[in-house]
């Protein structure tokens, strides 16, 4: 069966969030496309080595090697539109058939291993267009044959979105690949976090302190064990796990107790185990539908009147990001106050405190101390 040419006008997503891979285009700068586009070849690379990379989901659809050619396709079109803004004023794009050049350049047939180097170098070379792009050249506009008009900077979001979206069709998914960056930098993210602000060393020992000395914490998250270190100090008795395995390693190898553990999926222990839970800026990469779950297991291993501390980026929609502690993909999901209270709520907690520091960079969040309602 011959794959259905997209008609779609996909140019609403640089007004509002994609509801299917989550992708919020306002979010980013043209700044951010250079580190962000090269970031996805690691991706497609491990999509190109997969064992089923030919194999269609079904006969409407193409297959990972057919979505990995148009990607690398994509990457040269758009650097030949982001080259023409900026060599001339307002230019018009030649028109593109992506099903037409998928049929005529067979992608079916394509030998994996030289999509995979062909990618990487097209998104290298459409990265190194927007990296030289200023606040000047920013504006330039240029305009599809559908009239589509476009600046640099919409054209690349539009660029990222397309990348996003077709990783998100074949599989990917954005918690795996921020476990893997978390995994393959986390000595580095451990050194660039090792001092806790005294915003949230005073929750902490607030935290403590309301739950007594001895008392057992489940900690979510423990990451290069900075926070646990401050709470036990504090007089908590503190279960240190971490979904990513390269955390749970440094952890061990510094002489500390650690396990792997997924709060979505895994065992979390005995209902009314443990006093509290702290899971500080980490669930902010669960994904929205899923952090009702987390929050009501979370809630179930907690006693009676015990206590929660959350943190999040707050916001609206998911994005991702390559700045911060490490500068490698990680994907974050942003939460609002009034949407937030009704998930803790319905999971199982009453929100005792809300507060709204700022972060090392800037970025509002939300920090959250709830109790566990009998």
């Amino acid at each position: 069966m011959a794959i259905e040419p997209d008609t779609k006008d996909w140019t609403w997503v640089l007004e509002r969030s994609c509801p299917d891979c989550g992708f919020t285009s306002a979010a980013h700068g043209v700044a951010d496309l250079p580190d962000l586009l090269r970031s996805t070849t690691a991706t497609w690379s491990r999509v190109l080595r997969g064992p089923d990379v030919r194999e269609r989901p079904d006969p409407s659809t193409w297959s990972p090697l057919e979505y990995a050619c148009h990607v690398r396709d994509v990457h040269r079109v758009f650097a030949e539109r982001v080259a023409l803004m900026l060599a001339q004023d307002a230019p018009a794009f030649a028109g593109w058939d992506q099903d037409a050049t998928a049929l005529e350049s067979d992608y079916a047939a394509a030998d994996p291993a030289e999509v995979d180097v062909d990618l990487i170098e097209a998104a290298g070379t459409v990265a190194g267009l927007y990296a030289t792009v200023t606040d000047e050249t920013a504006g330039r506009t240029g305009s599809r044959s559908d009239g589509s008009r476009f600046t640099v900077t919409t054209l690349g979001r539009y660029h990222l979105h397309d990348v996003v979206h077709h990783l998100h069709d074949v599989g990917h998914d954005p918690c795996s690949v921020t476990i893997r960056s978390y995994d393959a930098h986390a000595a580095a993210y451990r050194d660039a976090s090792a001092v806790m602000g005294e915003p949230l060393r005073a929750t902490a020992e607030a935290f403590a302190q309301r739950l007594g000395a001895g008392a057992r914490v489940l900690e979510i998250g423990s990451a290069g064990g900075r926070d646990a270190l401050v709470l036990e100090a504090a007089g908590l008795r503190v279960r240190r796990t971490d979904i990513t395995p390269a955390f749970v390693g440094l952890l061990r190898a510094s002489g500390h107790e650690a396990e792997v553990l997924d709060p979505l999926h895994d065992d979390l222990g005995e209902p009314g185990s443990v006093d509290g839970v702290w899971a500080s800026a980490c669930l902010l990469h669960v994904d929205r539908a899923d952090l009702p779950t987390v929050l009501s297991r979370l809630a179930e291993v907690v006693r009676p009147e015990g206590l929660l501390h959350v943190s999040l980026k707050e916001g609206d929609g998911e994005v991702w990001s390559t700045h911060g502690s490490i500068r490698a993909p990680r994907h974050f999901v942003r939460w609002r106050e009034e949407p937030l209270r009704t998930v803790l709520d319905t999971a199982g907690w009453q929100v005792e405190a809300l507060t709204r520091p700022t972060g090392r960079t800037g970025e509002p969040w939300i920090d959250v101390v709830a109790s566990r309602r009998r």
